[in-house]
């Protein structure tokens, strides 16, 4: 499997085209999978504008689409049209060849589509990519100012600088993470190992490469990190961290540039918070030089398992939903893969993680089930129940077991 989406900072995020409205002529039904955070809300709700009296539209925005859409596009018909994926939920769904390649339909309807949106897997277009995501530091300037430290570029001095928090007595626990044992909490090991500079498997092989000094390393900076964090930090996912946020306790915490806009929308967000927020790069760690985050891309794919007609009227519905248009109206929302998108402050994290060099979220058919094993097996640890040797185990044994039943360890 080959993936040519390689997109410099400045390529991932220039814009250049024109505008396409839906126009579906004829009847189809677009029946929409998603995440559920606001960006995707706004995309979906666009799309739905694009129904008639022949043309239905439906939008499903879940926290659970990774466990339902296998499951929802295997049957025929597939229960969704389209899937809204990122670079990790793909895999499963080309594994299985769920979903189908693209490139009649951008030749018909993609003239607002930019080059670096066609995500490329063996030389078709497999998805197309409207937003960059990832996770970067959120930071209260007036805390850190009051405390007397400097906005912290690593996790050493994110370490540093919430103790001089704690010791002015200006915040009891000013730190915050995504820690809830799931998908989050692996999330946090990803992104830190990342930035290591370390990769996960033996080149060219399935054979997990995480338990070294790096593995290590980044275990003990997550468990560092919670001595400084609410006791109720085993409960916080990311849609969570923003409440904290707004309630005005936390001073810095790690959180998706898709939440950014909301921590300062002055329409619902604390205004003392809104006053002292800013973002930045994920830091760095022990050490190295890029930030200790993931890139990710958010996009959509049309299921394989469907009519023609629809996946037509589908893939014209979603064009629509992600359009220049949509993108103006919602500058601040999200960081956009879309043409005429300026980049304004909400957009700081994700660009400078990008332009620091920051590592994609890894594509190996059998990252799913590396991340999958982190979610299980993590959850000890970072509620201090065992070190970080035994949990490296605990990983390496539920991960071999996995990717031996799975075909891709003897």
């Amino acid at each position: 499997m080959t993936k040519t989406f390689a997109a410099s900072a400045a390529a991932l995020f220039a814009a250049s085209a024109a505008f396409a409205d839906c126009g579906i002529q004829g009847a189809g039904s677009v029946r929409i999978l998603s995440n559920d955070f606001e960006a995707l809300r706004i995309v979906n709700d666009v799309a739905m504008s694009c129904a008639t009296d022949q043309v239905k539209v439906t939008a499903n925005a879940t926290a659970e689409h990774k466990n339902i859409q296998g499951p929802a596009l295997t049957v025929n018909p597939a229960e969704y049209t389209v899937a809204v994926v990122a670079n990790n939920s793909i895999v499963p769904l080309l594994n299985d060849g769920l979903i189908r390649p693209l490139d009649d339909l951008v030749a018909k309807y993609g003239a607002s589509l930019q080059p670096n949106q066609l995500i490329k897997i063996d030389g078709k277009v497999m998805a197309i990519a409207f937003m960059g995501n990832g996770q970067h530091m959120f930071y209260r300037k007036d805390v850190l100012e009051k405390a007397g430290v400097a906005v912290p570029t690593s996790y050493e001095e994110v370490l540093t600088a919430a103790q001089a928090i704690k010791d002015a007595g200006l915040m009891e626990y000013p730190l915050a993470a995504s820690n809830k044992p799931g998908w989050d909490l692996a999330a946090e090991f990803v992104n830190m190992y990342l930035g290591t500079g370390d990769e996960f498997f033996a080149p060219g092989s399935a054979e997990l490469a995480i338990d070294n000094d790096n593995g290590r390393k980044v275990l003990e900076t997550m468990r560092a990190m919670t001595v400084y964090m609410h006791p109720d930090y085993l409960t916080y996912d990311a849609n969570e961290l923003n409440k904290l946020w707004d309630a005005n306790s936390v001073a810095i915490m790690t959180q998706w540039g898709s939440l950014a806009g909301a921590a300062i929308d002055p329409t619902k967000a604390n205004p003392e918070v809104i006053a002292g927020t800013g973002f930045a790069a994920a830091p760095t760690i022990g050490g190295g030089s890029v930030p200790a985050a993931a890139l990710w891309w958010d996009g959509f794919t049309i299921a394989a398992n469907i009519s023609d007609e629809d996946a037509e009227a589908s893939f014209q519905a979603m064009v629509k939903g992600i359009s220049p248009e949509t993108v103006a109206a919602n500058a601040d929302v999200a960081t956009w893969l879309v043409a005429g998108f300026e980049p304004g402050p909400t957009a700081v994290g994700v660009i400078g993680n990008a332009s620091g060099g920051a590592r994609a979220y890894p594509m190996q058919p059998y990252m799913g089930l590396l991340h999958t094993a982190l979610s299980a097996e993590l959850a000890d640890f970072i509620a201090g129940k065992e070190d970080a040797d035994q949990a490296l185990a605990d990983v390496k044994a539920a991960y071999d077991a996995a990717a031996k039943e799975a075909g891709f360890l003897k």
